[in-house]
């Protein structure tokens, strides 16, 4: 398909319908967390996910060459990673899909903190601190209201939620600030899954049984994510990034958290009291301003903004 300068009605159909994506699979990890243990499952859906992955670049006759000068990166993205999906799946064992929804989805904050104190080029603008503001005190606003039944609303699991949010960040800076910025998207992704693998299966021996009694509804979770979210969605992604101008793409970042609330309610029957409408309100204003394009962007050798390059669970 041609390069587009605009978003048209398959473009704004498409982006919709994986922020919806996105979302669902926060209630599919919740879902199947009761049968497999949270860091083991996460260990699965990265071996999953590159074998997929690997498959497909084989197909393509994509390169799996390792450049020269990347390697230390790809190991590094790989860790963090890792260390996010950590935070992520235990975050959505210990609290609900809606809080981790509003927190989890800040991440573009802390990228664009992150980006203006380590690259050239990516300053925060006045629009941008305003939208910082308001996702911080959406996300602060969640984290300190405990209102809601009893055992919904996890300190620990909002810290991980948190933990996570930055080390999903974190990857997109070390991307951009690389020479993995030069790798295919595919070379990207599949660092992050075969190097998160084996962390992510031994890390699981110390988090208690693998396996909580397992049903084929937990199975089938995990291979949902693996084929319709980690590769068929992701690659889905970078396929549309490829049409349509970056700062579109990203603009449609506040629809994850809406959906992620509203998925919550209806599938899970999670309690969502005006305190967590409020948190969603203000983190969605933020993101909204924090993704709103410059009237005269800079122009910059990296690329577009990275956040929109980066889809996570």
């Amino acid at each position: 398909m041609q390069r587009k300068d605009h978003l048209d009605a398959f473009g704004v159909i498409s982006l919709t319908g994986f922020s919806l994506l996105l979302a669902f699979n926060q209630v599919v990890i919740k879902v199947a967390n009761e049968g497999i243990q949270p860091v083991y499952l996460a260990g699965l859906r990265s071996l999953g996910g590159a074998c997929c992955i690997l498959a497909w670049m084989w197909w393509r006759g994509l390169s799996t060459r390792i450049s020269p000068g990347t390697g230390w990166a790809g190991v590094l993205i790989g860790v963090i990673f890792a260390l996010e999906f950590i935070f992520l799946f235990m975050a959505l064992d210990l609290t609900t899909v809606s809080r981790i929804s509003v927190i989890f989805y800040t991440m573009p904050v802390w990228l664009a903190i992150g980006a203006h104190l380590l690259l050239p080029g990516e300053r925060l603008t006045s629009v941008k601190v305003l939208g910082l503001a308001l996702a911080v005190a959406g996300m602060a606003w969640a984290m300190f209201n405990r209102s809601g039944p009893v055992g919904e609303a996890s300190v620990l699991g909002d810290l991980l939620a948190l933990a996570g949010s930055m080390g999903w960040a974190a990857v997109a800076l070390t991307v951009r600030a690389t020479r993995l910025k030069e790798e295919t998207p595919e070379m990207q992704l599949l660092w992050q899954l075969v190097v998160s693998t084996p962390i992510l299966l031994i890390a699981a021996l110390f988090f208690g049984p693998l396996l909580r009694d397992p049903s084929l509804i937990h199975w089938a979770g995990l291979g949902f994510q693996i084929v319709a979210v980690v590769s068929a969605g992701f690659l889905f992604w970078f396929w549309l990034l490829s049409i349509y101008p970056a700062a579109s793409v990203a603009s449609f970042s506040f629809l994850a958290p809406i959906f992620g609330v509203i998925l919550g309610w209806a599938l899970l029957g999670e309690h969502v009291g005006p305190e967590i409408w409020v948190a969603l309100a203000l983190v969605c204003a933020g993101l909204v301003l924090i993704n709103r394009p410059a009237s005269n962007p800079p122009k910059s050798a990296d690329g577009p903004t990275p956040a929109p390059q980066d889809p996570r669970a």
